[in-house]
């Protein structure tokens, strides 16, 4: 066995992590595999939660521990990445050019859940006076159920709750002290099917028309209509979106469903429940069927003790806010959070994906003086 306080190297753990296809539709199995593999040999107490999704696929999430004590410091990252369908190259051949880890997920998230465990590797059961976590979780990218399953149901992890928390989403490493959440509202129109030549069918298409026209001036209004707004944020609108499909339906068909899905960024203090409404009672009108959802946006006071923290451990000269959402919402009701992590959100999602080598390095440095200061005294 390795020598559990030996010191490790992020970029070749990122590189392994890279190399595991984990997109959100696939199993993340075989990455908290490894995962797990560094974890025991790094020393860490070890808990892994398993569970299906919806579309039966097994999905795994790991949270490791060192040292004991409540109130302590919690690492999240989540493991799956968006698809790499778009890729020029192989996206899970992770490679090293000018500074820079090229592959899919390098970004968002394994460069900066590679950093958080090899901050954490070397640290010792018997100089730390409370206790360590860090956390890899399945489906951020889609749902948040792998960070809502450890928060609910994982032993290790709440038997000795943190006090604080760092969601190691990429901020250049500034601490980012707000960021805003997720809304759907999932409009269905139900047609007839039947061959257009026979002029049998209702389309459904044709009556969710109507209110694909008022949605459109609705957007209209969120965007200039600043008692929507909340200018702690760039932007300060709530980037209201609306996409549709019909599946598919051929032209000579008249469509026997129709789904548009209205979609925005809700922040704190705004008025989110208005927009829902507003949006709704269009869809009701028509006669359409409404379903509405809405993830919380994340916010905690910007002198918070976690932001001091991060603020002094990273250098940076203030916190800021940021547009995307994070797993915060499965975590911020019980730990005080901040999200701060090494490279820059631009860079996720695109092709040819990448991560600072030394932004990495650094991220290592800034996480263990967290530790020092949360867990060391």
């Amino acid at each position: 066995m390795a020598d559990p306080t030996a010191t490790a190297d992020p970029v070749a753990l990122a590189k392994e992590l890279v190399a595991v296809d984990s997109v959100s539709r696939v199993s993340s199995a075989p990455v908290c595999d490894v995962v797990e593999r560094f974890m025991e040999r790094h020393g860490f107490e070890i808990e892994r939660l398993t569970y299906r999704d919806d579309a039966g696929v097994r999905k795994d999430s790991v949270i490791g521990k060192k040292g004991r004590g409540a109130g302590g410091l919690a690492f999240y990252s989540h493991v799956d990445t968006v698809p790499g369908d778009g890729w020029s190259t192989d996206p899970h051949s992770p490679s090293v050019r000018d500074d820079r880890l090229i592959g899919l997920g390098s970004c968002d998230m394994k460069g900066p859940l590679a950093a958080t465990l090899c901050a954490t590797a070397a640290l010792r059961y018997d100089r730390l006076d409370r206790a360590v976590y860090v956390a890899a979780t399945a489906d951020e990218e889609i749902s948040g159920a792998g960070a809502r399953q450890i928060d609910r149901e994982s032993a290790l992890y709440n038997a000795e709750l943190p006090r604080c928390g760092v969601i190691a989403e990429p901020t250049r490493l500034v601490p980012v002290y707000a960021h805003k959440g997720g809304a759907r509202v999932i409009v269905t129109a139900h047609g007839r099917a039947a061959h257009t030549s026979t002029d049998r069918g209702v389309s459904a298409n044709l009556l969710i028309a109507p209110f694909l026209a008022e949605v459109a001036e609705l957007a209209g209004t969120f965007r200039t209509d600043e008692s929507f707004w909340n200018r702690d944020f760039d932007p300060p609108t709530i980037g209201f979106n609306m996409v549709f499909t019909d599946f598919g339906t051929r032209p000579n068909v008249s469509a026997p469903k129709a789904v548009c899905t209205v979609a925005f960024r809700p922040m704190p203090g705004d008025r989110t429940p208005d927009v829902i409404e507003m949006v709704s009672e269009r869809a009701r009108a028509h006669g359409l069927q409404v379903e509405a959802r809405a993830g919380t946006p994340f916010r905690v006071d910007a002198d918070a003790e976690v932001v001091r923290v991060a603020l002094a451990a990273s250098g940076a000269e203030r916190p800021r806010t940021v547009p995307y959402g994070t797993d915060a919402h499965a975590f911020k009701e019980r730990v005080q959070l901040v999200v701060m992590g090494p490279g820059d959100i631009a860079q996720a999602h695109t092709d040819g994906e990448w991560i600072e080598v030394a932004q990495l390095r650094r991220a290592v440095d800034v996480y263990r003086r967290m530790v020092q200061e949360v867990c060391q005294g």
